[in-house]
């Protein structure tokens, strides 16, 4: 019986033993994995304040680029001159007095709006008599509309007086406010080319 009664204490010691060395052995796994985690942990805090600063500059880059499109909105775009073309290819004076018509009216219309304009009268062929100093119906008017309207000008073709003056055998004067261009057809063209509106008289 005490035979029986020591391996019996002698077992349960054993047993009491394991049990005692168990949760040790099994508790190391996990005291190994806590720093892995802590490590973890202070990674992930220290990524924090990147990401807040990021954050923050991304912010700033939007507050920048609002206040940009703010700073370069146009108020408002400023108007385009109007540009008329007035041709007179006729030696006719009611053609020649309408365009000066035509011409003071528009300058008087946009003068009253307070917005550009420039209005040029190109004469060529028989129209080229309305310039002449010596044969123009609309002299005098001419002077009289320069002075008050200088947005208006007056064009003179230079093939037109050339070829007046060889018929005529003599120089072809122009009147003071006429400027000489090669071809008073190219001109017309040049200026349409350009965007100015074109009325044929």
């Amino acid at each position: 019986m005490i035979r029986i009664g020591n391996l019996a204490i002698a077992a349960i010691a054993g047993l009491a033993m394991s049990l005692l060395i168990a949760p040790t052995a099994q508790a190391q796994p996990d005291d190994q994995m806590r720093p892995q985690a802590s490590k973890q942990h202070r990674v992930s805090t220290q990524k924090q304040p990147s990401r807040q600063k990021d954050d923050q500059t991304s912010k700033h880059d939007q507050a920048s680029k609002q206040k940009l499109v703010l700073v370069t909105k146009p108020t408002e775009l400023p108007r385009k001159p109007h540009q008329l073309l007035l041709q007179v290819n006729s030696n006719d004076p009611a053609m020649m007095n309408l365009a000066l018509n035509n011409a003071t009216n528009v300058a008087q219309y946009y003068r009253n709006l307070g917005e550009e304009v420039s209005i040029e009268v190109v004469t060529f062929g028989p129209g080229l008599h309305m310039l002449r100093d010596d044969t123009s119906p609309v002299k005098a008017r001419i002077e009289g509309l320069a002075m008050s309207n200088p947005e208006i000008s007056f064009k003179a073709c230079g093939n037109t007086q050339e070829n007046m003056r060889k018929a005529e055998n003599k120089d072809i004067n122009l009147v003071p406010q006429a400027t000489i261009v090669k071809s008073g057809v190219v001109r017309v063209l040049e200026l349409q080319e350009q965007g100015w509106s074109y009325v044929k008289l």
